[in-house]
C-alpha cells in the first residue's frame, strides 16, 4: 500500500483537482455481520489481543486459519480497518457524494462466509456490495484479478441483483479451482453467475477482445445501477503466480469501458506478489479514472 501511493504521490497525481482523499472508518462488529457468520467474527474477535494460538488449533482449523491465513497479531483490528475502507467508499457512492470511490487495499475477494480463505480474512467486496444494495437495486460485480474471485460468486449465487463477472486463469491445481464456464448461479440466481476462464499465458489481443465482446453485451442485458470491480494486479506479466502475458493496457482497456458506462463505480485493488508491478497497475488505473496522462519515466520518489 506505502509503494502504491508513494507512486501515486511521485507523479503528482494526489494534487488533481479532481481527487478527494477521505479517511475510512472502521467497520463494526454488526457490519461485519451483515455478511459474515458470528461464529466467525467472533473467534477474530477473540484471538484479537492473543500471543499464543495453541489453544484455538481447531477453531483455527474450523475457520480457515492457518498456512495461507495465519492468524495475525490484532486480527480483528486489522479486519475492521480492511473492511472499513470499503464500506466508506460504498457509503460515498451510495449518497451520492462521488461518482467513483477508489480503495487499492480493498479487494479481497476469497474469503467465504464462515471463514477465511486465500489470504483474504474478510470480504470487503460483498460488504460494500451489500451497502450499495441500500440504494442500488441492480450491481454488477467485474473481477479482473488471475483468481477466480470464488468468494464474491458464493455470496450471491442465488441472486437477481448482483451480476457477477469474473475473468481469470483456470487450470490443474490453480487456485481456487473454480470459475468454469458452466457455474452460472442457482435458483433465482441461475444466469447471474458468469466465467470466462483462461488458458495460462493470455495475451493482451486475447484479453481484451474478449472482453470487449461481452461486457457491452452483458451492461446492456442487466442495466446495472452500479459497479465494483476488482483490479488484481496478479494478472500482468511479471508476477510469479499469475503467469500470464498481460500488460497494464490490457486492465487500463477493461477500466476505460467501466468508466464509459458512467454509472457510480468502486474500484478495489486485490492480489499482486510483484509489487512493483502492483504499485504500477493501481498507479496507472488512478490516472485513468482521473483522466490523467503519466510520463513513461517513473520519477524519483525523493523528489
Amino acid at each position: 500500500a506505502s509503494m502504491v501511493q508513494d507512486l501515486i504521490t511521485s507523479y503528482g497525481i494526489m494534487s488533481n483537482e479532481k481527487l478527494q482523499i477521505v479517511q475510512s472508518v472502521d467497520a463494526t462488529e454488526d457490519e461485519l455481520k451483515v455478511f459474515h457468520a458470528s461464529s466467525y467474527i467472533d473467534f477474530l474477535k477473540k484471538v484479537n489481543d492473543m500471543e499464543e494460538f495453541e489453544e484455538c488449533d481447531e477453531e483455527q482449523i474450523e475457520f480457515g486459519l492457518g498456512y495461507d491465513c495465519p492468524i495475525l497479531t490484532k486480527i480483528f483490528d486489522f479486519v475492521k480497518t480492511l473492511a472499513g475502507g470499503s464500506l466508506t467508499a460504498a457509503k460515498l457512492l451510495a449518497k451520492g457524494k462521488c461518482q467513483v470511490a477508489i480503495n487499492w487495499f480493498g479487494g479481497w475477494h476469497h474469503a467465504q462466509r464462515d471463514s477465511a480463505a486465500g489470504f483474504c480474512y474478510v470480504n470487503d467486496i460483498v460488504l460494500a456490495i451489500h451497502k450499495l444494495t441500500e440504494t442500488f437495486h441492480k450491481i454488477l460485480y467485474l473481477d479482473l484479478d488471475i483468481h477466480h474471485g470464488d468468494g464474491v460468486q458464493n455470496a450471491f449465487e442465488f441472486s437477481q441483483k448482483i451480476l457477477t463477472l469474473s475473468l481469470h486463469k483456470l487450470g490443474s491445481g490453480f487456485y481456487p479451482g473454480t470459475g468454469r464456464l458452466e457455474e452460472i448461479g442457482s435458483s433465482k440466481g441461475k444466469y447471474y453467475s458468469l466465467n470466462v476462464p483462461f488458458l495460462e499465458g493470455v495475451s493482451n489481443q486475447t484479453y481484451t477482445k474478449v472482453f470487449s465482446n461481452i461486457f457491452p453485451k452483458i451492461i446492456d442485458a442487466f442495466k446495472p445501477e452500479a459497479l465494483v470491480v476488482q483490479c488484481g494486479a496478479d494478472c500482468l506479466n511479471g508476477d510469479e503466480i499469475g503467469e500470464s502475458n498481460l500488460t497494464l493496457d490490457a486492465v487500463g482497456y477493461c477500466v476505460k469501458k467501466v468508466l464509459e458506462c458512467e454509472k457510480p463505480t468502486l474500484f478495489c485493488g486485490g492480489g499482486g506478489y510483484n509489487f512493483s508491478n502492483t504499485a504500477r497497475l493501481w498507479a496507472y488505473l488512478t490516472s485513468i479514472i482521473l483522466e490523467e496522462e503519466l510520463e513513461n519515466d517513473i520519477p524519483d520518489c525523493s523528489e
